[in-house]
């Protein structure tokens, strides 16, 4: 193992991203500051966007696929009474009505807020990074192509209205993955007949990472990033299980495993959990089924991922 590859960062380092910037570009700063190999985020945000980004570093880059399917929240300012093409302030304006969000007051406001909550078909903004046959939308769009956008199922869990001062307005949202809140705000402008958009837009929770563990941009520096790392074993929120030392390399060549043995004792069939060193470096993320153990991710860099934080469960010892 080279040096360069011994001093990788393996770990989730939530950023504050700042606005006017993609999450693409934030990845991409992170890997030059850090000389980070391997570095991904683990859901886009606007570039008008601040807020938490959650972005995998070495090899908790193979954990990024079950770190992207939690809920979030965003605070957004909203400006009623004008529609822009990408349904925020960096559009082009293309509709709404002044007059009409002039006379709208808090209770209408409210009502339509409750109507948006639950789940509804959302269709997606035109200016965004979904794929379609390979390419962006956003690509497509400013290449003037005409796209047929399919409405997607979204949950809206919560919408609190925190700020009323016509034609601004504030809410709180807090939404399942895949919601835009872009189009969540259209479509309020819809119910309230008067077009809106948004004008601010910080998200401050991604699943279990929350402002208050993100790093702003800024800031970012090797040392910086070490005392914010969050560990892969601490990220996933997952039981744990201590694999004794002669038992390791069965895990990482992937061989057949002894739920009897490796998995803990009160998981249900179908449930996760993570198999570790007794030095609480992560191994492998498994699942349990009736009658055997699936190895879901191996990392292979295990041995350099770092200790397990919190309680590894009742089986606290090596399984024998």
């Amino acid at each position: 193992m080279s040096r360069k590859t011994r001093n990788q960062l393996h770990g989730v380092l939530v950023i504050d991203k700042p606005t006017g910037t993609t999450s693409a570009a934030v990845v991409g700063e992170i890997r030059q500051r850090l000389g980070a190999e391997a570095a991904g985020h683990t859901g886009t945000l606007d570039p008008l966007a601040t807020g938490v980004l959650p972005v995998c570093l070495g090899a908790a880059t193979k954990l990024a696929q079950w770190l992207t399917t939690d809920d979030k929240t965003y605070d957004a300012v909203i400006e009623l009474g004008v529609d822009t093409d990408t349904f925020d302030r960096d559009g082009q304006v293309v509709g709404g009505d002044p007059v009409a969000a002039g006379a709208v007051d808090r209770t209408t406001v409210e009502a339509a807020l409750v109507a948006l909550t639950g789940t509804y078909d959302q269709v997606p903004p035109i200016y965004s990074a979904i794929q379609l046959g390979g390419r962006r939308l956003h690509e497509l769009a400013r290449a003037g192509e005409a796209v047929d956008l399919a409405a997607r199922a979204v949950r809206i869990d919560r919408i609190e209205l925190t700020e009323f001062a016509p034609p601004r307005i504030a809410i709180t949202v807090a939404c399942s993955k895949g919601t835009y809140v872009r189009s969540l705000v259209r479509d309020l402008g819809v119910r309230l007949g008067c077009g809106a958009r948004i004008m601010e837009l910080r998200r401050t929770a991604s699943g279990r990472f929350t402002l208050a563990e993100a790093l702003p941009l800024a800031f970012l520096d090797r040392d910086n990033a070490r005392a914010h790392l969050i560990r892969p074993t601490e990220a996933l929120g997952l039981p744990a299980v201590v694999v004794a030392p002669a038992d390791e390399r069965d895990v990482l060549d992937g061989r057949r495993l002894d739920p009897a043995r490796f998995a803990p004792p009160d998981l249900a069939p179908g449930e996760r959990f993570q198999l570790v060193t007794e030095a609480r470096a992560v191994l492998a993320l498994a699942q349990l089924h009736p009658d055997r153990i699936e190895l879901v991710r191996v990392l292979t860099y295990g041995a350099v991922i770092g200790p397990v934080a919190g309680k590894i469960g009742p089986r606290t010892g090596t399984p024998r």
